[in-house]
């Protein structure tokens, strides 16, 4: 029985001498190989099916091959243990979005082809983590546009998101540049720049926006120039000196010179005439301090949040001065909710999405 597997029989005859003494033996040995391959199926069972690590097969007074044989389970046991439970740890580190944690413990075989495969894979997420943090980083805190993720000898999702980042980026990229340079144009009084940049959604109406502006200003320059031509060249008025002043000033303000102001001394309507011109010199002074610091401010050093203030303003300057206002507005919330999405999935969290319209 014993020889086909069968621990179930003992010697139960009865039998004195040196027959009891090997009936008692035999009948020992039956107990220990029962206990040994309980023991033994028993850690098998709950290390291979059950997946209950960390057992071990515990023999009493067992010697030689059947020790042997007990101690080679438990080493098999103990080793598959340590490094299952390597491996879970740095692979729930990885799900909690901990990169810093490697599998160090001694493997062979296939488990060591598992130990360095997942040791790569968190070797390459920490890398794409690092390159998603640095480009966020730079966009949306720093101002640093141009910025592009690296992340080498991946594939499949990671490259896939190491690529939509890098568009994210270099679209983020042109499409404030284009706006920045055209809106610093304007603050120079260069009117001839518009956005041109393929955009969609509010950034397309923010570029519409700008370049209405621009038209508006152009329109605007090009009436005032032509007043100012046929007052003070044209001599359309007489010519008198103070008339002579007004169209010089208004032709430096059509230029975008906005440092000089009506100082000849008028009465009546002209007097009104030259308060009122110097008034919208100060009111256009003030509007293009406040443009070009906003525009200095978001589309240059990167600060968000800026708005223009300029008092007293009504019409189409107080119409301009809202759209650059809700243009900075705009802007800083959809790169603060951009960046604000970008750091969460740089750190392991994919709860978040860019929520602003």
């Amino acid at each position: 029985a014993v020889a086909k597997g069968d621990l179930t029989k003992k010697i139960s005859v009865d039998v004195k001498g040196e027959m009891l003494d090997l009936k008692n033996t035999f009948n020992i040995m039956v107990d220990q190989l029962q206990e040994f391959a309980t023991e033994v199926t028993r850690v098998s069972l709950e290390v291979g099916t059950d997946g209950k690590l960390g057992g071990q097969a515990v023999v009493k007074d067992v010697s030689g091959t059947w020790k042997e044989l007990t101690d080679n389970v438990n080493i098999m046991a103990a080793n598959l243990t340590t490094q299952v439970r390597s491996i879970a740890e740095v692979t729930t580190a990885v799900a909690q979005g901990d990169l810093s944690k490697t599998i160090e413990v001694e493997a062979q075989g296939e488990i060591f082809e598992l130990k360095k495969t997942v040791n790569a894979m968190v070797e390459q997420l920490r890398t794409f983590a690092a390159e998603v943090t640095r480009v966020a980083r730079e966009v949306g805190t720093e101002g640093k546009l141009g910025g592009q993720a690296e992340v080498q000898d991946v594939g499949g999702t990671w490259k896939e998101l190491t690529d939509n980042v890098n568009t994210m980026a270099a679209n983020l990229t042109t499409q404030v540049r284009d706006i920045a340079d055209v809106s610093k144009a304007v603050a120079m009084g260069d009117l001839t720049k518009k956005v041109t940049v393929n955009v969609k959604g509010e950034i397309l109406d923010l570029k519409n926006t700008i370049n209405s502006m621009v038209d508006q200003l152009s329109t605007f320059a090009a009436e005032v120039t032509r007043v100012a031509r046929e007052v003070g060249t044209e001599g359309k008025l007489g010519g008198q000196a103070e008339v002579r002043d007004i169209a010089n000033v208004s032709k430096a303000v059509a230029m975008g010179d906005l440092t000089k102001k009506i100082s000849v001394d008028a009465k009546g309507e002209i007097l009104d005439l030259k308060n009122t011109i110097n008034i919208m010199v100060d009111q256009l002074s003030t509007f293009s301090a406040e443009v070009t610091r906003v525009a200095r401010e978001v589309g240059t050093e990167g600060r968000l949040g800026g708005q223009a203030e300029v008092k007293d303003v009504d019409g189409t300057w107080k119409e301009l001065t809202d759209n650059v206002n809700t243009m900075a507005a705009n802007l800083t919330a959809q790169v603060r909710d951009i960046a604000d999405a970008s750091k969460a999935v740089a750190k392991g969290d994919l709860t978040k999405k860019i929520s602003v319209e």
